[in-house]
């Protein structure tokens, strides 16, 4: 294929699916003027995160729904509709779609009892039939919809409004909701999250070509449980040749996971050692815990990859002997190097002749006295040394927050030094090695508040923030797979 070719290809995809993410009119399918169901949330939460497009309720009786005029039925609306929100009986939404013919491109159905049961398959297959007669692309059933930052529409309150890269697609709608509300808090910002329940017209192979082409994206994660068109989802990777990450969190990858996956979406997934498979052919990240893709999505949005020089030795800096040696052996476990510093490295940093109990041997272990000299800024001639002579693949700094916050003198905002002796030595070596941090709490509400705000600031200046040093590890290992794979399809 031609770049002109592929370039033309990724507009046509992008086309296709704007009105799902950046949908100019909705039909809301089951709001209520008596009470507040799915689809007054629905409304009541676009409105309240920015939609500014036509929103048309439609209901048999009702004269107005969330102080908007309503609508009897699709053809009522005397324009097509690009998104309809649907919250209905199942038995109902097949007659919906019949009756949209020409009226509408994308129908969300949020109603479940389709092919996630036994009695709904056929209804399910039904659904799908009409909906292609009538010229509607159908999302789900049994999902929450789309999240869009760029749209103005999503499903979930309290959203963060700011568009970042990350792009999310999960076959689960709670699953959906965890990943905004949870990633948010870490830091993460999304292009756009869908969710797309069974999957019966919108597959995920539909989802990875669309955010594999949108330039507004970057990253991409997906949580699936389900592919039904594998092969299409395996070439659409491997003819992406990693140009941009993807990590995914399959459900289903044991017998007990995959009966769970059947009740779930009526999906059943594949052996596992079908995606170990894929992950090795297609660069495609895999991981096992919510918690780790959060992690490893936060990696590839703040940092940039380099398959020039993929990730292998990395110096540990921060306070805390043990934490130190047990970060060593995590480290070692995720197969990354903690190399003795020596040379000039090593030189540079015996003349400092820093307090007792210092070691700057790597893991570089500086108590809390060590990191207090002048006020803090002592950790920017460290990392001067470091970036310098040592010249790491990364390096991870780790902060054991409530050391300094209950120290008895509060003269100086020493954590706040040290992280901006960190964001100056980034400047004067950009691109030289990775960085991560490390915050880590007691669990206090002191310490929590102070993480909160310690790591908005972070991930504002492209620092990923980790709770503790074996989540660090782990993502560094994910990113140097990335980066490895890349390595080796650039030297093909």
């Amino acid at each position: 294929m031609t770049d002109m070719t592929h370039e033309q290809g990724n507009r046509d995809v992008i086309e296709t699916y704007r009105p799902l993410f950046r949908p100019r009119s909705i039909a809301v399918i089951g709001a209520s003027s008596s009470g507040v169901t799915p689809g007054n949330e629905f409304i009541r939460h676009s409105r309240n995160y920015g939609y500014d497009g036509a929103i048309y309720p439609i209901h048999p009786k009702a004269e107005r729904i969330e102080d908007l005029p309503v609508y009897r039925s699709l053809a009522d609306i005397g324009e097509p509709v690009d998104y309809a929100y649907i919250a209905v009986g199942a038995q109902s939404v097949p007659e919906i779609l019949a009756e949209a013919h020409g009226r509408l491109r994308f129908a969300q159905v949020m109603s479940s009892g389709f092919g996630e049961v036994d009695s709904g398959k056929e209804l399910e297959r039904r659904l799908v039939e009409i909906a292609r007669e009538a010229g509607v692309r159908v999302l789900g059933p049994n999902c929450l919809g789309v999240h869009s930052p760029h749209g103005g529409i999503t499903f979930v309150g309290g959203a963060e409004r700011e568009p970042g890269p990350v792009g999310i697609v999960s076959q689960s709608g709670g699953l959906g909701v965890d990943i905004i509300r949870r990633g948010q808090g870490r830091g993460l910002r999304f292009s756009s999250v869908v969710t797309i329940g069974n999957s019966a017209d919108v597959e995920p192979s539909d989802m990875l070509e669309y955010h594999l082409a949108d330039p507004d994206t970057g990253v991409v994660g997906m949580y699936i449980e389900d592919v039904k068109d594998g092969r299409r989802f395996f070439e659409l990777l491997r003819d992406a040749r990693a140009r941009k990450p993807v990590v995914l969190l399959v459900g289903g990858r044991t017998q007990q996971g995959q009966r769970a996956a059947v009740s779930h979406t009526g999906s059943l997934a594949a052996d596992a050692r079908l995606w170990d498979g894929l992950a090795r052919q297609t660069g495609a990240v895999l991981v096992d815990t919510l918690e780790e893709f959060l992690d490893v999505l936060l990696a590839f949005q703040t940092l940039s990859p380099r398959p020039e020089r993929p990730t292998d030795n990395v110096v540990l800096f921060g306070n805390g002997g043990g934490t130190s040696v047990l970060a060593a052996d995590f480290f070692a476990r995720h197969d990354l190097v903690v190399p003795p510093l020596q040379g000039e490295a090593r030189a540079e940093l015996d003349a400092l002749n820093l307090p007792p109990g210092t070691s700057v041997a790597n893991p570089i272990d500086t108590p809390a006295g060590t990191l207090r000299v002048e006020d803090g800024r002592v950790a920017e001639r460290i990392l001067e040394i470091i970036h310098a002579r040592g010249r790491p693949d990364a390096v991870v700094m780790h902060i054991n927050l409530p050391v300094f916050l209950t120290a008895t003198d509060q003269r100086v905002d020493v954590v706040g030094n040290l992280m901006q002796a960190a964001q100056r030595v980034r400047e004067r070596f950009p691109g030289q090695a990775h960085f991560l941090l490390v915050l880590r709490s007691d669990g206090s509400a002191e310490a929590d508040e102070r993480k909160r705000a310690d790591r908005a600031r972070a991930v504002r200046e492209g620092i990923p923030v980790y709770d503790e040093l074996p989540a660090a590890a782990a993502t560094l290992q994910a990113v140097r797979r990335y980066e490895r794979f890349r390595h080796a399809r650039e030297h093909e």
